[in-house]
């Protein structure tokens, strides 16, 4: 029995036809070749345009379903995973009305931090978990107050995801962990935040139909299910956003067990079934994908978002051919990159630093030392040492981990970076071969009852290596993350 996943990510969008009966996958592809651009027209703006993600994952899935061998008959069901806290807008035609503002735009900022203030701190935290901050409503609020006579023409305001699922299906639907990530679930209520809804002057009829993540909701449209040759009316029966759904495709369900990947934006979350939150909302709590008005679920997130995308930035503007490249060159400097320092912050308002636009910066540059090489290493510490800063905050809600678990990609295909990872937090790492869409496709085999739980989903995963953190290095790692750490103090200070 084959199941489809979809992973829309910023980078670009991932297809994976999932044997549930073998526990591993078909076919793979990503479109489109390179990677998908962010607009960004005004500072601290970030936006993409909703219909090009479905162009793309047309095509993907068209190349997967013509993967040789594939009885594209057994398909019973998709699985969607997505970027989490993104806005798109739909008319009552279901035509997208602007472009999307998505995860990175922090255009909003202020629009969530007077909503906190306004509600009142306790009340934000004791019903939301967080600060509205930067997240879907307060983006919500955004267009209405700039956008007036665009705001008038709105029927559904939609989750990058839950818009894949209206093109898939032609019916418009949502998920609980969907409004959490939105910061549009009452942890406390156990319903949708209709306080906040008033605030932010949101009408409810905006909100599509809730589901859970693991629930079979629309089918496949019959035109589209004949031009791919599959089954009309398969359901779509997992949703969840990215970082929720990495965990999950990691095995990570229950409490205490911790995730993280470190793609375009870099993400550590952390499983607990007791309410905890940051007073300052500097790392997050949302729904879990096993949450439920009976399950109290949830997962600690800390977003970077300034990550992969400064390594990205670095191979192109350095004009390097490729990440192994810049791997190999980054080995042959000593650790601490002779005193060259990388805050990777580049990449809109950080909620780690207090939603502050603090930019990505080189600090310490000596002119006659340090080379391209010294800077790629020292964005891969730099990256590493924002992932304890905020791991460090994490701590203090009671998250303590041993072994992260992560898929062997993007940044961590850096045996810098997940080196002085692991030595600088005491932690093991565990790199497992999965990916976000293999991780959707198996959750979509769990919301047709294939698996009878998301425990079971997992039983198949390949554990590729495991990183011990060395403790000759734990000292001279901890100097260096020192110095970064004062660099950024001074610069938050500066700032």
């Amino acid at each position: 029995m084959l199941f489809l996943g979809i992973d829309l990510g910023t980078s670009s969008i991932k297809i994976c036809l999932f044997d549930a009966e073998k526990g591993e996958p078909v076919a793979f592809a990503a479109e489109p070749p390179e990677e998908m651009r962010v607009q960004a027209s005004q500072e601290g703006w970030a936006e993409q345009d909703p219909e090009q993600w479905w162009q793309h994952t047309q095509t993907g899935i068209s190349r997967v379903l013509q993967t040789e061998g594939v009885d594209t008959s057994a398909i019973q069901g998709i699985g969607i995973s997505y970027q989490m806290h993104g806005l798109v807008l739909v008319d009552t035609h279901q035509q997208v009305l602007r472009p999307a503002i998505i995860w990175s735009d922090s255009r909003a900022v202020p629009h969530g931090e007077k909503a906190f203030e306004d509600l009142g701190n306790s009340f934000c935290l004791a019903h939301y978990l967080n600060s509205p901050g930067n997240f879907t409503a307060a983006k919500m609020h955004w267009v209405k107050e700039h956008e007036p006579s665009l705001y008038e023409k709105v029927d559904k305001m939609m989750l990058p995801g839950d818009f894949l699922a209206m093109k898939l299906s032609g019916e418009i639907s949502t998920t609980i962990g969907g409004l959490s990530e939105g910061i549009m679930w009452d942890f406390h209520q156990k319903s949708q935040a209709k306080d906040l809804y008033h605030y932010f002057g949101i009408e409810e009829k905006m909100i599509p139909p809730v589901y859970k993540t693991f629930e079979a909701t629309a089918g496949l449209r019959r035109e589209l299910a004949d031009s791919w040759g599959i089954p009309a009316g398969i359901p779509i029966s997992y949703r969840a956003g990215d970082q929720p759904n990495n965990a999950f495709s990691l095995g990570v369900i229950n409490p205490g067990e911790i995730a993280a990947t470190a793609g375009t934006s870099g993400v550590v979350y952390g499983v607990s079934h007791e309410t905890a939150y940051d007073p300052v909302s500097r790392v997050n709590t949302f729904a879990h994908v096993n949450y439920s008005q009976e399950v109290n679920s949830l997962g600690i997130l800390l977003c970077v978002n300034g990550t992969g995308i400064l390594n990205n930035w670095l191979k192109r503007n350095l004009s390097i051919d490729s990440y192994e490249q810049m791997n190999q060159m980054a080995g042959g400097i000593a650790a601490g990159s002779d005193g060259l320092v990388m805050l990777p912050f580049g990449n809109g308002a950080e909620r780690v630093l207090n939603n502050r636009l603090v930019g990505a910066q080189l600090s310490h540059l000596d002119l006659n030392t340090h080379t391209h090489a010294h800077m790629i290493r020292a964005a891969h510490e730099g990256i590493a040492y924002s992932f304890k800063y905020g791991m460090d905050i994490m701590g203090t809600l009671g998250m303590q981990p041993t072994v992260i678990r992560a898929g062997r990609a993007n940044m961590f295909q850096s045996h810098i970076f997940r080196n002085t990872l692991s030595d600088v937090n005491e932690v093991i790492i565990e790199l497992y071969e999965t990916n976000g869409a293999e991780g959707a496709a198996r959750g979509a085999a769990v919301g047709t009852r294939f698996y009878s739980t998301p425990e079971e989903s997992a039983a198949s995963l390949k554990l590729l290596e495991t990183i011990e953190p060395n403790q000759q290095r734990k000292d001279a790692q901890l100097a260096f993350y020192n110095k970064w750490l004062h660099t950024l103090q001074q610069q938050l200070i500066n700032n």
